[in-house]
C-alpha cells in the first residue's frame, strides 16, 4: 500500500470504532457524538444559529436541524430570538449545562484511554496533520 493510501486506510479503520465506542459512552447521557458535537460547539462559542452550526461541522442544515430538535426534546438546548425575527439561536439550557459537565468527564476519560501509549508530542503531530488534511479538503 502506498503511504497516502495507508494514511486514509488507517483513518477510516479507526473512525467507525471510535464513533461506536464514543456513542456507547455518551449513551449514559442520552447522547450521540453528533449531538455532543453541537453542544460542545455551543459551549465553546456561545449561542449559535443552525446555519453557523452546519457550517462549522461541514454538514447540511437539515442534518443539524434534526440533531438540534432531538437536543430540544431532551431539554439540553433551547431556541432564543436573534437580532431580528427571522434569526433564531440555539443555546444550552441549565440542564444542558449540567449534562455537559458530566459528559466532559466521561469523554475525557474515554479519549485518554483511547490514546493510551501515545505521547502528547505524537498526539499534537497527528492533530496538526489532520488539520492540514481537513483544510486541503474544504478549500
Amino acid at each position: 500500500m502506498k503511504p497516502h493510501q495507508l494514511f486514509f486506510h488507517q483513518y477510516r479503520s479507526m473512525y467507525r470504532p471510535y464513533i461506536n465506542a464514543a456513542n456507547d459512552c455518551l449513551g449514559r447521557h442520552q447522547l450521540f457524538t453528533a449531538q455532543w458535537a453541537v453542544m460542545k460547539y455551543i459551549i465553546s462559542t456561545g449561542p449559535r444559529t443552525l446555519v453557523d452550526i452546519a457550517a462549522y461541522q461541514h454538514v447540511e442544515k437539515p442534518t443539524i436541524t434534526r440533531t438540534v430538535q432531538k437536543l430540544i426534546e431532551l431539554h439540553y438546548v433551547e431556541v432564543i430570538p436573534g437580532k431580528d425575527k427571522r434569526e433564531k439561536k440555539i443555546q444550552l439550557t441549565e440542564l444542558g449545562r449540567q449534562v455537559s459537565a458530566d459528559v466532559e468527564i466521561t469523554i475525557e476519560q474515554f479519549q485518554l484511554n483511547a490514546l493510551e501509549g501515545i505521547s502528547i508530542k505524537e498526539q499534537m503531530e497527528v492533530s496538526r496533520i489532520l488539520e492540514k488534511v481537513k483544510n486541503n479538503l474544504v478549500k
